[in-house]
């Protein structure tokens, strides 16, 4: 009988300021593992199409400081996935880059350990030789990746499986800042490395990635998963929250098309069979998760293209006659830009939407439940370009327009909405579009993911 296994989670996203009393109380039951997801495209394509860095800066310095000093109290090795937000290899060397995070915070806290760095980018020609050989297939309801395509995006990444990270292990590594991860790669690779059930391994993996999210209330605090022979227990480490079966069985509804068939790299998890039990007032214990490996092996590729840039106005409206009229005043809006830019713009060089938040089409409840009611709304005037230029200029036209149009019952003879901030029309930068998620199918699934050992020594202060 295997000893039973402690993976402590650490953060869903690191940079995002790690609840601090929830993770020391999970460092102090001296994990085996310790996890920590850093990213996501959750937030949609910007940070994979530019490279940026989604949460960086003192934050990202201070929650990767906290996870190193825990890796050199408990020991534990500490496996980091998706760094930098989307996985590309400039938000990779962000995070690992001497002059950068890491390798930084090591010396300040005089650390010393071995360290795999794991690439996640799809060279452009390795894209192009698999869709030439019919080994790229859509994901979900998206268009075939045609070989035309793939230089539009700005860079292409893979999303590894566990298999890398098991590789980096047996290389050696006690600390891994992967790039773009499954999201449970990090929690389930060592135990499914050890021949824990996969199954057990797996649905655990998804439990915890999110820290506490299935524990009532939700949050964001650091979960302890423990696995044994074909049952995990899962709680979380803050001291209001509680797990139980339906917290737990519930966190199968997220972002989950089946909650019962969850999709991983190299199979799905089958949750048909799972039992959920209270083990005590704050832990549940899960059993019954099956592991189906799939055949072939798919990763799952992600890229996004460059498609303009972005200019907004912010519009505060509280006349009622005005809410009441906003379809009017926005068709009319669109139809004088339109006339303006007639014969110096073409259409396709730019696009207007009006946003509207509120309860705009009668003034009153919300949600007449909660006797929630409305006396405002917002409006923001969204305008990509093919340059800042055509942006900006289509959005300042679009915003006096909108400003000084008549409706009925208008009362006012100047300005009808409230601008918050100056300028009113704010450029917000490049904008990006999701060109490429599409699945891949791999013999090897560690081939595309490159592995870089490093040893970092720390000097103490």
């Amino acid at each position: 009988m295997k000893p039973a296994l402690k993976i402590l989670a650490a953060s869903g996203q690191l940079g995002y300021g790690i609840p601090e009393d929830a993770f020391r109380a999970g460092v102090a039951q001296q994990p085996n593992v310790i996890g920590a997801d850093m990213g996501s495209i959750d937030p949609g394509p910007f940070c994979l199409g530019s490279g940026q860095v989604g949460a960086g800066g003192e934050a990202l310095r201070r929650d990767i400081r906290m996870v190193l000093e825990a890796h050199k109290h408990t020991g534990a090795p500490l496996l980091m996935g998706s760094a930098g937000t989307a996985g590309r290899r400039p938000q990779l060397d962000a995070v690992v880059e001497v002059v950068e995070v890491v390798e930084s915070v090591a010396r300040e806290r005089g650390l010393s350990f071995r360290m795999a760095v794991i690439g996640a980018d799809i060279p452009n020609d390795v894209s192009v030789r698999s869709i030439t050989a019919g080994t790229v297939k859509p994901c979900g309801v998206v268009p075939q990746l045609t070989s035309a395509e793939v230089p539009r995006s700005t860079g292409v990444v893979a999303q590894m499986g566990v298999e890398p990270f098991q590789r980096a292990l047996e290389m050696g590594a006690e600390v891994i800042g992967a790039g773009r991860s499954c999201d449970t790669s990090m929690f389930a690779a060592i135990a499914r490395m050890r021949g824990y059930d996969p199954g057990a391994t797996m649905h655990m993996a998804k439990l915890i990635e999110c820290c506490s999210s299935c524990a009532d209330p939700g949050g964001r605090e650091a979960a302890m998963g423990v696995i044994g022979d074909g049952w995990f227990t899962v709680e979380s480490m803050g001291p209001r929250q509680r797990c139980t079966p339906v917290s737990v069985a519930a966190h199968a509804l997220y972002e989950q098309s089946d909650p019962f068939l969850l999709e991983e790299p190299g199979g799905v998890i089958d949750l048909t069979g799972s039992r959920y039990e209270q083990v005590d007032e704050r832990r549940v214990r899960v059993t019954g998760s099956l592991w189906r490996p799939a055949d072939p092996y798919y990763v799952k590729m992600e890229g996004a293209r460059l498609t303009g840039q972005r200019c907004i106005a912010r519009c505060g409206i509280r006349d009622p006659r005005m809410i009441a009229a906003l379809d009017s005043v926005q068709a009319e809006t669109r139809r004088i830009v339109a006339r303006t830019f007639a014969d110096s713009i073409a259409p396709l060089d730019y696009s207007l939407l009006f946003r509207t938040y509120g309860n705009h089409a009668v003034l009153g409840p919300i949600e007449p439940n909660l006797g929630v009611t409305g006396h405002e709304v917002c409006v923001i005037i969204d305008v990509m370009g093919r340059t800042e230029s055509i942006a900006k200029t289509v959005c300042g036209v679009a915003k006096q327009f909108f400003l000084h149009l008549r409706y009925p019952g208008v009362l006012c003879t100047s300005g009808h909405v409230a601008h918050p901030f100056s300028p009113d029309v704010m450029p917000v930068g490049e904008v990006y579009e999701f060109n490429v998620y599409h699945l891949l199918a791999v013999d090897d699934p560690g081939a595309l993911f490159p592995i870089e050992m490093r040893w970092v020594e720390g000097t103490q202060p």
